[in-house]
């Protein structure tokens, strides 16, 4: 059995599970969303670091849409890679791709309509 490099990506609710080995580029996905026209900006970390025909990955996508799974995916990739080598995350860290983006949907409050609006006020 061959020794991949495994990381984890999460955007909203959308969760992405990266695993990297040694191969000649080809990515797998299982379970998502993700359009041809996204496979580029997914291979963003491989083309930084010009690692793009060293490593097969296989992603498996959970939740979301499908930007927030793209970009869960770019996370998860982005994580897998600095754990085959430091001066790889130091060089994704200067990209801003091994940053989780945090924001969530706001949760609906009792008494509003929606996380923050309230009905519509009258007077009489």
């Amino acid at each position: 059995m061959e020794k991949y490099y495994f990381g984890i990506g999460r955007r909203k609710t959308a969760v992405a599970q990266a695993r990297i080995k040694k191969g000649s580029g080809l990515i797998e996905v299982k379970g998502g969303k993700i359009d041809e026209k996204h496979f580029d900006e997914i291979k963003k970390p491989f083309d930084l670091l010009d690692q793009s025909k060293n490593f097969d990955v296989t992603l498996v996508l959970k939740g979301g849409g499908k930007i927030s799974q793209k970009e869960a995916a770019i996370l998860g990739i982005a994580r897998a890679l600095s754990k085959i080598n430091q001066d790889f995350e130091k060089n994704l860290k200067k990209q801003g791709l091994m940053t989780r983006d945090a924001r969530k949907k706001e949760r609906k409050k009792p008494g509003l309509k929606r996380a923050r609006r309230a009905p519509q006020w009258q007077k009489r």
